[in-house]
């Protein structure tokens, strides 16, 4: 760390700091508008979205085309459009970062970018990743290395993954799958159980059929019994 300050005032006017900040990526294929408007309404809705407000890396490493200054600022619009903050580029060749650069985005180095081209993945503390939005139909979320804790609906269509426990604190209408990495230990809680799958650790269970009245709709717990899934209220007690 380095300070600067004025001799008769021992109070420093500035510092450089060094972070640990990383971005999350967006990687497109392609640059037309029209197409990325309609994939960034389904993916994100057209309100608020647990993204709104995050600052984008541009990855452009799966663009084939080099892209005019123009072609990226009007990327960048879009993205905007969306509540997306887009403030750097990275990866692709030396003239589509030049172009970045020349609408405005800065270029960045791998080690600070979060690549996310088909799971959109928020960065996360090392205890949990919290989620205080809804996660709307064709939505996936996913807590990498750590539990997963939602405090709003997840719905029909939308998927949470965790590496670790997830807690829905609200109706869980879509697909809960705790444990990706092979954790038997990890359970699934949620207060309002209207789940369309359920999975611990790579054991999964449809829940098309009705479920008892003792679990549906009820705040319940989902977690291995050995290799059976067991699906319980969580009223019960092991």
């Amino acid at each position: 760390m380095t300070s600067f300050a004025y001799a008769d005032d021992p109070a420093p006017v500035f510092e450089f700091k060094s972070t640990t900040t990383k971005l999350t990526a967006f990687v497109p294929s392609t640059l037309e508008p029209e197409k990325l408007i309609l994939a960034l309404q389904e993916q994100l809705g057209d309100g608020e979205h647990f993204l709104s407000n995050e600052q984008i890396a541009v990855d452009f490493s799966q663009l084939k085309s080099i892209p005019s200054a123009i072609d990226i600022a009007a990327l960048v619009n879009v993205l905007r459009q969306f509540q997306l903050r887009p403030i750097a580029a990275q990866g692709g060749s030396i003239d589509q970062q030049v172009a970045a650069q020349e609408a405005g985005l800065m270029v960045l180095q791998d080690s600070s970018i979060t690549h996310t081209p088909a799971v959109v993945e928020t960065i996360a503390t090392p205890s949990a990743m919290i989620i205080h939005r809804p996660v709307r139909t064709g939505q996936q979320v996913y807590a990498k290395g750590c539990d997963l804790i939602v405090l709003a609906l997840v719905s029909h269509g939308a998927e949470v993954i965790a590496d670790g426990n997830i807690h829905v604190y609200a109706p869980l209408r879509g697909r809960a799958l705790a444990g990706a990495r092979g954790d038997t230990q990890a359970r699934i809680f949620t207060t309002c159980m209207e789940a369309e799958l359920v999975s611990i650790a790579g054991i999964y269970r449809s829940l098309d059929e009705n479920l008892p009245d003792s679990i549906a709709g009820k705040p319940s717990q989902i977690y291995l019994d050995q290799d059976k899934l067991v699906i319980e209220a969580l009223t019960q007690t092991n």
